[in-house]
């Protein structure tokens, strides 16, 4: 009987799925390399041999899920005008957290926690919603630092999206929460302008 094959795609996928619900659903120092290597059906030698350790198929499912966001929230069109964007962007982000809610766990509150940054890279997620901000600044139609709006966007969309995936909001709810919400952080940054020509949705 030959020695089970640690390096192939089939079982780095298989690792890399089985982290990520394990990551988004138990207590980091809960889960080993034994565990891990267990739920993919391989041995522990394969997470050494792929990722280097726990550390770094961690990494790996991380950076898997900055890709997946990045690439869902770069996809959404750009729109007639900035807060068109800044709506659309919400929604897609809200989208992506919905259809994977594990690597959504892991990559906002699991293993491996996301920090908001000044830095922001081109291929970080949060791209797309800084160029808006942007846009949005220079239109005169919000006011205020750009890292500020978008922490503040990122803050509430975030406890939405949290809130809908462990059932704390649903149905008629949830959609009526998310819009109320992003209204409201869109308004408190409008500028007076923009407020009373009803700029702001």
């Amino acid at each position: 009987m030959g020695r089970p094959r640690t390096n192939d795609v089939a079982v780095r996928e298989r690792l890399v799925a089985c982290a990520t619900e394990m990551f988004a659903t138990r207590p980091q120092e809960s889960v080993t390399v034994r565990a891990l290597a267990a739920a993919a059906g391989t041995s522990t030698a394969a997470v050494y041999t792929l990722f280097q350790g726990k550390d770094g198929l961690i990494r790996e499912v991380r950076d898997q899920a900055v890709a997946g966001l990045f690439q869902d929230l770069t996809a959404v069109p750009s729109s007639e005008t900035a807060l068109e964007d800044l709506c659309a962007l919400a929604a897609a982000y809200r989208q992506w957290g919905r259809e994977h809610r594990h690597l959504y766990t892991v990559l906002f509150g699991g293993a491996q926690s996301f920090v908001p940054s000044t830095r922001v890279g081109d291929r970080d997620p949060v791209r797309p919603l800084v160029t808006a901000i942007d846009r949005a600044v220079a239109d005169h139609i919000l006011a205020g630092d750009t890292t500020l709006i978008a922490v503040s966007l990122w803050v509430a969309l975030h406890g939405l999206v949290t809130l809908e995936l462990a059932g704390g909001l649903d149905g008629t709810a949830a959609e009526t929460a998310f819009r109320a919400t992003i209204d409201a952080v869109l308004r408190g940054w409008a500028t007076p302008a923009a407020a009373r020509a009803a700029k702001v949705p």
